[in-house]
């Protein structure tokens, strides 16, 4: 696996703190914010660094019932051959639900949210994983996530599920020690257990984020400094095996760079406080680090012997971006993924469909809660997730807030109580500022005429007239039966 050292997720906000921080070995950046024929310089500059660029991908929802969307996958592939990553990373999560599978609309949760783990749900996703490998230039790393609901009959642990996914599959892991920290508290699971039941060799990174508990719930935010219990989590992992990279998160309410650079010594010092117990790295008398660490074949397949790595090299200066640590020799893998793999069992892409489609749409569309979940934990994702689909939409739309002052937040927050997401962000600004249009709304002529008319410049469009009213809003009742 390349060896990547210690880094930081790259953020527009930050990118001039980021490229002012010292011993930053990588950076890894949301695949969706970027166009591959047109990166942004402060990325070019640090490129033309030898820093290493990951792109981190959130809207394939490989976990869903649905296959992998061809244009997805090679707009994400177009990203990686753009920035020469040794690598691309995705989610075990599910984004959407809904559509032919289930012959109702799809709904969007601009969000991530659980797969159960369960038989049905690990076999649907271990077949959208291989058509990502297949269709990816580089290898593929999926990433364990937080939750704030349990599923109900789930049928293994996250650790087996993780280890089961790699097993068929070869997929690298991206450890989330955060989320690990966010599932003990809402879920009730033990970090250190699935630690003991993932296969750590096959760890192609680990991220590290901060939170916030309130009313003993952890939002996962990724906007606060990173907690003791988190660093506790990476401790735990590090003294498993020596991480080949460790990236701190943060995606808002963003601190002085120097804050920065204190989370990032505090995680060097988390590394290096501990010696991995059973590491795959170097040992003294052992092979040199050119014979020690290993590249996975082109799907990230592992061997079922580990084979030796290089120990995590921390603050390890420039290198080309994409390549190995300096003095490291790709060594050839020893068990390719099979040729030919199970599909799921008869019926469980369905099966899968209907759940999933049934929590979205008590999630987004208020219909009623599935049987076996917890309806207040439900009503708290609910919030959280209408929450947040104001705060993106006030990113990708600023204009918005600007018009309606005080109001955006309140009025936006009501038509989503009403208005599941069927598109992306953008579309969703678009059908909220046709709402309030059609209500007549804002009240004020004067905001009223700048809504009309950002509505107009954006759509290309005349406002709705009443037969295509007529039309939105039986659509809309359809979504909420």
């Amino acid at each position: 696996m390349t060896e990547l050292g210690i880094g930081i997720g790259w953020r527009p906000e930050i990118a001039d703190a980021v490229e002012g921080l010292s011993g930053i070995d990588w950076v890894e950046v949301v695949a969706e914010n970027l166009c591959a024929d047109h990166l942004p310089d402060s990325l070019t500059r640090l490129r033309e660094r030898g820093v290493t660029v990951v792109p981190h991908g959130v809207s394939l929802g490989l976990g869903g019932a649905d296959r992998p969307d061809p244009a997805r996958l090679a707009a994400l592939g177009e990203k990686a051959v753009a920035l020469g990553a040794p690598l691309v990373t995705e989610h075990i999560a599910f984004v959407r639900a809904g559509g032919p599978l289930t012959a109702t609309p799809q709904l969007e949760a601009g969000h991530l949210l659980p797969v159960p783990r369960t038989w049905d749900a690990l076999d649907v996703l271990c077949e959208n994983v291989r058509i990502a490998q297949d269709a990816l230039p580089v290898p593929l790393a999926l990433e364990n996530i937080a939750a704030l609901v349990s599923w109900p009959g789930e049928e293994m642990s996250e650790g087996r599920f993780l280890a089961e996914l790699v097993e068929r599959t070869g997929v690298r892991l991206l450890i989330d020690v955060a989320n690990l920290h966010t599932n003990h508290v809402n879920r009730g699971e033990d970090p250190a257990r699935a630690l003991s039941e993932l296969p750590v060799e096959a760890i192609a990174y680990v991220h590290v984020a901060g939170g916030v508990e309130r009313d003993g719930v952890w939002h996962d935010t990724h906007a606060h400094p990173v907690p003791g219990a988190v660093l506790d989590v990476l401790a735990d992992l590090a003294s498993r095996v020596a991480p080949p990279g460790v990236l701190l998160e943060r995606d808002d309410d963003f601190p002085p760079a120097e804050e920065l650079a204190d989370e990032l010594r505090a995680i060097r010092r988390t590394i290096t406080a501990v010696g991995p117990r059973s590491s795959p790295g170097l040992r003294p008398g052992g092979p040199s680090g050119a014979e020690a660490v290993g590249t996975a074949h082109q799907h990230g397949a592992l061997s079922s012997r580990t084979a030796p790595r290089a120990t995590l090299l921390i603050g390890a200066g420039a290198r080309v971006s994409g390549g190995p640590m300096p003095g490291v020799t790709p060594v050839v893998p020893v068990a390719p993924v099979p040729e030919s793999a199970p599909t799921p069992a008869p019926g469980a892409r369905q099966r899968v469909a209907v759940a999933q489609a049934a929590l979205l749409s008590a999630l987004v569309a208020g219909t009623p809660v599935p049987e076996g979940f917890d309806s207040r934990r439900l009503g708290v994702q609910s919030r959280a997730l209408a929450a947040k689909r104001a705060g993106v939409v006030a990113k990708v739309a600023p204009e918005l807030p600007e018009i309606l002052g005080r109001d955006y937040r309140p009025a936006f927050l009501a038509y989503a109580r009403s208005r599941p997401m069927t598109g992306g962000y953008r579309r969703d600004a678009l059908d909220f500022a046709e709402h309030l249009l059609v209500a007549g709304r804002p009240e004020d002529p004067a905001a009223r005429r700048r809504l009309t008319e950002w509505w107009q410049d954006r759509s290309g469009s005349r406002p709705p007239g009443r037969a295509t009213r007529f039309v939105r809003a039986a659509r809309h009742a359809l979504v909420r039966k």
